[in-house]
């Protein structure tokens, strides 16, 4: 059995000493690992050990070839397995802890345990819903290139509304656990193999923000492309592979968790129960109401997963190994115009079809 140790920081890996966190931050990963391992061994590391007084998370060594999901995307690796993957991890991490599954007793008594990873939360609600829509000395992009569209970005009024009403949704919709950070680089894979690690900012939050997060994150690698393609490759097929996986993990998630909710359609549940919701039409229409509201919330929260990344503090490799700086502002502003459109305009997409074919 290989393993491996990991210890809090006392601060911001990304910035340093001069940003100070809790450490209590570890319990909450290692609390998150624990039960989403339980929900999807597959594709969570087992914790093997876990010691809160020094913040020590001691847990299955994620062994070679896997490496970071964002450096496959930068290097043009494709995946085949991936879109199934994170789509199982989501649907069963995120049905069977919230109402769909749990008694309302059961459901508040984890949402009550992981508020208490508040400033981790209060972290994404400044990075990802505030800072990039305001002037903040935390904000950074691609100068000169970008000066006018940063600009835009803090002066579009629809726009301000709209991330409201996703920060909202943050900060009050304790719908199921979920990861909190799912970007491609809380992802290791291998062509078989997917395994999904760092929940440091779990807690019970919209389903949406998961979904939306990885979904924004694979078309912040397609819209990158371009930047890293050359005289060899231009990478249009793999810009077509990221395609069909974005389609691809959205049509699985969305069968997987309706499949799940079929089987456990008489179980404990009690946002909907059987007494109630027994009959066949209403049913339908109740789960196609719920991962309708659920689409357009991943949508949304996709597009405040780009935004940020490309104006606001903390930035992906994506775009970071672009050296050109204008090849890399190009591609930068391609996501940024296609993420802004998607937050406004996302109720008018009823398929993930639409959605991409908006992006290409």
């Amino acid at each position: 059995m290989l393993f491996t140790c990991g210890k809090a920081r006392p601060y911001v890996r990304c910035v340093g000493e001069s940003w100070p966190v809790t450490t209590e931050r570890s319990y909450f990963e290692a609390t998150a690992l624990k039960r989403q391992h339980g929900l999807s061994p597959k594709h969570v590391p087992e914790v093997y050990h876990f010691d809160r007084e020094l913040s020590v998370i001691g847990m299955r060594y994620i062994e070679p070839p896997h490496i970071i999901l964002r450096k496959g995307l930068i290097v043009g690796v494709e995946y085949p397995l991936l879109a199934e993957h994170m789509a199982e991890f989501m649907a069963n991490t995120m049905f069977y802890t919230s109402l769909l599954y749990l008694t309302t007793t059961e459901h508040k008594s984890a949402v009550a345990e992981f508020c208490a990873n508040v400033e981790m939360c209060r972290l994404t609600e400044q990075l990802v819903f505030s800072d990039p829509y305001k002037i903040s000395q935390l904000n950074r992009w691609t100068t000169p290139y970008l000066d006018s569209d940063v600009e835009a970005v803090q002066n579009d009024k629809i726009l301000k509304l709209e991330v409201a009403e996703l920060k909202s949704k943050f900060c009050e919709n304790a719908q199921a656990l979920i990861h909190g950070d799912l970007h491609t680089s809380a992802v290791m894979v291998t062509c078989e193999s997917t395994q999904v690690i760092d929940p440091e900012f779990a807690f019970y939050g919209p389903m949406g923000f998961d979904v939306g997060a990885f979904l924004g994150n694979l078309f912040l690698a397609y819209f990158s492309q371009d930047g890293h393609a050359d005289e060899r490759n231009d990478r249009k097929t793999y810009k077509a592979w990221i395609i069909d996986t974005i389609v691809d993990t959205w049509n699985f998630f969305n069968k997987k968790f309706t499949n799940l909710w079929d089987i456990h359609k008489e179980g404990p549940g009690e946002a909907y129960l059987h007494e109630v919701y027994n009959d066949l039409e209403l049913r339908e229409l109740v789960k196609q109401k719920y991962m309708y509201d659920s689409f357009h919330d991943s949508l949304g929260f996709a597009a405040a997963n780009m935004i940020w990344r490309i104006v606001g503090f903390s930035h992906v490799e994506d775009y970071e190994s672009i050296i050109d700086l204008v090849k890399r502002a190009d591609c930068e502003r391609r996501a940024l115009d296609f993420a802004k459109t998607l937050m406004k305009k996302r109720r008018t997409f009823n398929k993930i079809t639409d959605v991409v074919s908006a992006a290409q």
